[in-house]
């Protein structure tokens, strides 16, 4: 398993964990990391992060209500929401999804739970570009 090593995996390097959210810590809102973020309590809201060697790991007490966006998962908790995984995702022996499974590469232990469907994506979703400033001279902007 990946995580916490920060030393190259193959052909990628996968972020140090940077962030910690520890049991017994609820967090009310969505959480937008970069790095690596270790999850220990709860987010009632979604998690995302930004760029192409984030990872969210997700430990055994550790629970999410929301929906996930990451390059990167290891998942050994709970996730009540629909799954968004641009890299590589693991599902550990105690992973609980309800919902929907979106990966590009997938491991998966005896005994992980998905309620919901497993859905390969060849490529991360794509984002929409920013719309054009047309005619509009914006300060800052170049």
């Amino acid at each position: 398993m990946f995580g916490s090593s920060g030393k190259s995996n193959g052909k990628q390097s996968i972020a140090a964990i940077s962030t910690l959210i520890a049991e017994g810590t609820t967090i009310r809102g969505d959480v937008q990391f970069g790095g690596g973020l270790h999850l220990e309590g709860v987010i009632d809201g979604s998690v995302s992060a930004e760029g192409a060697d984030s990872v969210l790991t997700l430990s055994d007490k550790g629970r999410v209500n929301g929906e996930v966006r990451v390059a990167n998962a290891v998942i050994n908790g709970t996730v009540n929401g629909d799954i968004f995984v641009g890299e590589r995702l693991e599902l550990a022996g105690n992973a609980r999804i309800e919902g929907n499974v979106h990966y590009k590469l997938l491991e998966m232990a005896a005994g992980a739970q998905i309620n919901g469907k497993m859905l390969y994506q060849s490529e991360p979703p794509r984002r929409l570009p920013a719309p054009e400033l047309s005619g509009v001279v914006a300060e800052g902007l170049t």
